[in-house]
């Protein structure tokens, strides 16, 4: 928790924020900051990683259209060698807080480590399958960059990325090895700094 000590009970508007992309051989970690409306309800909103590709994407309408503000942003491949991923995430959550139409109150993010902002930030480990708000971000964060993803894998065929969207699997390291590292894989990463 911040400085700051606005609780959820005190505020009206409150932004979730979560990131998708911490782990990744290649490709930018985005991030997402979503206010819900209170009024409504959206079912199955939970963990990202615990929802299939599909029903991501169904929520991902859903909630662009019921909440009251959303925004996506991310940090480059570029920014994650520059200034490290742990940064590089916190970078992308305070673009997406910034990227909001209407100015939250209080930020819940995932985890324990809070981006800087210009209101009180509450940090929550596990905030993703516990706050629905948090949850929210983080379908808006892991879809986004899914799909930049498979964009990626057209601009870079061989890799594989729109199978294992930049992890590193078995097919990613072994498509590593043989084609080298390409402009979106993240070279401070040890896969890719040893074949560098």
């Amino acid at each position: 928790m911040s400085g700051l000590t606005m609780t959820a009970a005190d505020a009206r508007l409150i932004a979730g924020v979560d990131e998708a992309g911490r782990g990744p051989l290649a490709g930018p970690v985005f991030a997402a900051a979503v206010i819900l409306d209170p009024d409504l309800d959206i079912p199955g909103i939970g963990d990202s990683k615990k929802i299939g590709p599909r029903q991501r994407e169904a929520l991902e309408v859903l909630i662009k259209a019921r909440c009251l503000a959303w925004s996506v942003a991310y940090a480059s491949a570029a920014e994650i060698d520059a200034i490290n991923i742990l940064q590089a995430s916190l970078l992308a959550m305070r673009r997406a807080v910034e990227g909001l139409t209407r100015r939250p109150e209080l930020v819940l993010v995932d985890g324990n480590r809070p981006p800087v902002c210009a209101c009180p930030v509450q940090t929550i480990v596990r905030g993703d399958a516990s706050v629905p708000v948090i949850g929210a971000a983080s379908i808006l964060a892991k879809v986004a960059r899914d799909r930049l993803m498979c964009e990626l894998d057209q601009a870079y065929p061989g890799y594989g990325f729109a199978l294992h969207k930049g992890y590193p699997t078995l097919l990613h390291r072994a498509a590593l090895r043989q084609l080298g590292p390409c402009p979106e894989h993240r070279r401070t990463f040890g896969p890719v700094r040893a074949l560098l």
